[in-house]
């Protein structure tokens, strides 16, 4: 049995379902109600003994960065006797700068779980394919997409490629002590992305990249400016970079990361 956390997000779900689909028993620990292939375990990642209570007959966890009380959630799995935690941490990390709001609470996160006297693996994923569903709005509304970062590119991961990367990790040895970077195969600017998903779509898309004044102040709208600062430092000041396309998910899990126009002819339907 292996206890998922984050179950409904893209790479918690994405780790249930490669779990399910190896056969491995899985349980979710959700907050509510869920339609997964999996069994169910009400519980709350801020909360260790929801946690705990999961953790009956469980081999494995994978665990999510920056939750509180994050220690002793970690000890509670250590007192069960779970053998292996694996860890979703961020790119973010690899900055090493506390002083930026994101990388910090993955560095602390990984600190925790190396420290947690349960054997780790931790995963760095890039950008999500997925994040792409925020400009879904704006391709409800019209064939013009306006976004932040225009000249960045990044080596953009599908969570299914994480999933099955976790899972592998998950349920077999070797992996213990290992820190992955996971990329898909190419590097992409935004522009390419929409590119992409014009052709599953249809349809003729224009990219058209915001100043920096105009992106703060998007991005302000939707999240707290300590976030803000950090994606900023990320990507305008140049102090991470997601562009390297590295061979993770191969060598992990036999196979190359799916490609950007295959998630986005799977995922079409969702713009429509």
């Amino acid at each position: 049995m292996i206890l998922v956390t984050g179950a409904t997000g893209n790479a918690g779900g994405a780790v249930v379902r490669a779990l399910a689909e190896a056969g491995t028993p899985v349980r979710a620990l959700v907050r509510r109600e869920a339609d997964l292939p999996a069994e169910l375990a009400m519980g709350d990642l801020n909360d260790p003994a929801s946690v705990a209570a999961a953790l009956g007959g469980v081999r494995g966890v994978f665990l999510l960065s920056g939750y509180d009380r994050m220690e002793e959630t970690l000890d509670e799995i250590r007192k069960a006797g779970v053998p292996r935690v694996v860890l979703l941490s961020a790119s973010a990390a690899e900055t090493g700068n506390r002083d930026n709001a994101v990388s910090r609470y993955h560095i602390e996160s990984e600190e925790l779980v190396r420290a947690s006297g349960v054997a780790w693996t931790i995963l760095r994923p890039r950008t999500f394919f997925a994040n792409t569903l925020r400009w879904l709005d704006q391709l409800k509304a019209g064939d013009v997409v306006r976004d932040a970062f225009p000249n960045v590119r990044v080596a953009a991961v599908d969570p299914l490629d994480i999933g099955a990367v976790a899972a592998t990790a998950l349920v077999a040895d070797g992996h213990e002590g290992q820190v992955y970077p996971i990329t898909g195969p190419e590097s992409l600017l935004p522009a390419d992305r929409l590119r992409m998903l014009g052709q599953a779509l249809g349809r003729d898309l224009t990219f058209v990249g915001l100043s920096d004044e105009e992106a703060r102040a998007q991005m302000s709208a939707a999240m707290p400016e300590m976030y803000v600062d950090a994606f900023f430092d990320f990507f305008a000041a140049g102090n991470l970079d997601e562009s390297a396309v590295l061979p993770t998910v191969e060598q992990v899990t036999g196979r190359p990361p799916r490609p950007f126009a295959e998630w986005a002819a799977a995922n079409a339907h969702l713009f429509r």
